[in-house]
Parts: C-alpha cells; structure tokens; sequence
C-alpha cells in the first residue's frame, strides 16, 4: 500500500513538473526574445538568440517618437491605483452590507447581482461609450477609472464569504460597548480581513492593468492616453512588427513585474482570502 502511494506520488510530481514547464516554455521564449539583438519579426529559427543586447529595454525609454513607453506605462499605473482604491471600498462596502445587514431587498438584491454578472462586461461595451460620449468623458483616463471601478459591487461575493466567517459575536460586544455600525466595521472588522482586503485590492488592480477591450473602445484615436496593453498592441502591427517585436517583449517583460512582484509578496494573504471567502446565503 505504501509502495503504490509513493508511485501515486512520484506519478502526480512529473505531471504536474511536465506542466509546469510547459506553463513556463512561453514565459521563458518571451524572456529570451526581448534580448534578440536583430529585430526578424515574431518568427525566429531558434529558441535561443545568435547575440544579446539590452538595447531593446533602453529603447523603449529613449525612442518615444512613435512608441510612447513611458506615457503608457504612467497612464496605466495612473489608472489601475485610481480604479483599485475606488473598487476596494465598494467591494469592501458592499459585502459587509450584505454579510451583517438584513433588509427586505438584500436577497432580491443579490439575486439581481448574481444574474447580471452572469454576462461579460464587453456586451456593454459601445452603450457605455455612447453614455460617456454624451457626458463628454471619452478619451480620456478619467473615463477608463469610471469604466473599471463601476461594476465592482457585482464581485463582492468572496468578500461577503470572508465577512461570514467572522463570528457576530463580536460585533454584537463591540455594540454593546457603545460602538456605533460604522465604527465595528472600520476599527473591527477591517482588520481582521486582512486577507479579502490584499485579495480585493490584487483583483481590482489587475483588471485595469491588463485590459484591452475597454481601453481600445473609449481611447480610440488619442495616442497620449493609451494604456500599455494598447500601446503595446500598436508594436504588433503589419507594418511594425518584423522591426519592433523584441521591443514589444521587452516592454511585456517589464510589464509583468508590478504583477509578478505583488502576487509574490501577498501570495499567502491571497491564498487565505480565496479559501476562506466561500459566500453564504
């Protein structure tokens, strides 16, 4: 029995080794690709560059003429703290309303909810722009904010699980005390959610860093106010990717740190905020 569960082990460790590499083979190829010195296009014959240059990098902060890196980069980072700060509160807010208050709407509510976040965000896409249009916001970075941040309350549901898990009791002690609703939640229950708090703030960070769909539709034509997924997709054009493809690796390399370096550093908070955030009725 021993013998079969050590094979059983030995069997599941080279499956899950197996893809790991090839989860990582991409990863690596895109590495590999933005220190290419000779510019061939997306199209290489071999894995590993004949020379290595980190011009490709400096480039992208030198030679802004066509490629605004920086701009992008900043308009991004602009974005997607504006748009993480306004959806954490809502979500934050939104749960522990849900969680610990029982009116007569709640259920309808989040049935409501739960109905409308069935459907992906883009089938809304050219009615929001019409709305910002006639409001006169579109192309601009306040309009991506607004864009990114207003259905957050529709993902409140593994803050709401989270909150669940917190005994009453202690909110009914602090009231008790003299503790007003409002101060329970800010100087009680806030603080013990420190995990659904760094796993609200990852997940209404990415959201914004990463889109494209959005950002392509309300930009449309205003190159300064691009966001870097956008940016970078300009590189991959007909006329411009043999030329500027190991520019577009690179500026994808360094994107990906802000993303990487969080998740490393807040993974065990993440992971905690997951596993505890199942949603009770």
């Amino acid at each position: 029995m021993k013998k079969k569960e050590e094979r059983n082990a030995a069997l599941t460790y080279i499956v899950l080794g197996i893809m790991s590499l090839l989860w990582l083979f991409p990863i690596a190829w895109l590495l590999l690709q933005s220190f290419r010195e000779t510019p061939t296009g997306a199209f290489t014959k071999s894995l590993f560059p004949d020379t290595y240059t980190t011009e490709n990098y400096s480039k992208l902060f030198t030679d802004t003429s066509l490629f605004n890196y920086p701009r992008w980069f900043a308009n991004t980072l602009i974005v997607a703290i504006a748009s993480c700060a306004i959806s954490t509160v809502i979500v934050l807010l939104t749960a522990y309303a849900f969680s610990r208050l029982r009116f007569k709407a709640r259920k309808p509510m989040m049935n409501v909810i739960l109905i409308l976040g069935m459907f992906p965000g883009f089938m809304s896409m050219i009615a929001i722009y019409h709305i910002l249009k006639a409001f006169g916001l579109v192309q601009s970075l306040f309009s991506l904010v607004l864009v990114y941040s207003g259905g957050a309350a529709m993902t409140y549901y593994v803050a709401k699980g989270f909150f669940d898990t917190i005994p009453r009791s202690i909110d009914e002690a602090a009231l008790i005390d003299g503790a007003t609703k409002n101060q329970v939640f800010w100087k009680i229950s806030l603080p013990l959610s420190k995990p659904v708090i760094i796993y609200t703030v990852l997940q209404s960070f990415i959201s914004p860093w990463v889109d494209f769909i959005f950002v392509s539709v309300i930009m449309k034509d205003n190159y300064k106010n691009y966001t870097i997924a956008l940016g970078l997709y300009q590189m991959l054009s007909r006329e411009n990717i043999t030329k500027y493809f190991t520019q577009f690796c690179a500026g994808a390399v360094l994107i990906a740190i802000p993303i990487t370096l969080l998740f490393i550093f807040m993974q065990k908070y993440y992971v905690s905020g997951v596993t505890a955030g199942g949603a009770k009725g």
